[in-house]
């Protein structure tokens, strides 16, 4: 049988909940980190070879870049369930990180595959 709720139990676990402080285990974040670091990096090369091949020049290779970093940060906001905060401390992390560094694979990646298929 159903029982009745005592109302003053219920508030102090609300008042409790609200006092409580996000803790995040420093592991997960820095494995949450290189998976960042990893997937950027790997996007980057296989956008580098694809830019190459289809002959992007200039501007437009880097363009092509940015766009495939903004699908790559898509993809992880999706794998983490569009719950960034649970994963990480902010949205800067997933959004911004790796975002640079990635662009020097990029390039070379873009170079090399262009110069592959282009000019030899």
């Amino acid at each position: 049988m159903a029982g009745h709720s005592d109302s003053s139990s219920s508030e102090k676990k609300s008042s409790e909940a609200m006092n409580d402080v996000l803790v995040f285990s420093a592991e997960n974040m820095q494995n949450n980190t290189k998976v960042i670091y990893y997937s950027r990096t790997f996007m980057s090369i296989i956008g580098g070879v694809i830019a190459g091949i289809l002959g992007f020049t200039g501007f437009m290779g880097f363009v092509f870049y940015f766009l495939v970093m903004a699908i790559t940060s898509i993809g992880l906001i999706a794998k983490a369930k569009f719950s960034v905060h649970s994963y990480f401390d902010s949205w800067n992390r997933i959004i911004l990180d790796g975002f640079m560094g990635g662009l020097m694979s990029f390039v070379l990646f873009w170079t090399f595959a262009y110069d592959i298929v282009h000019i030899f």
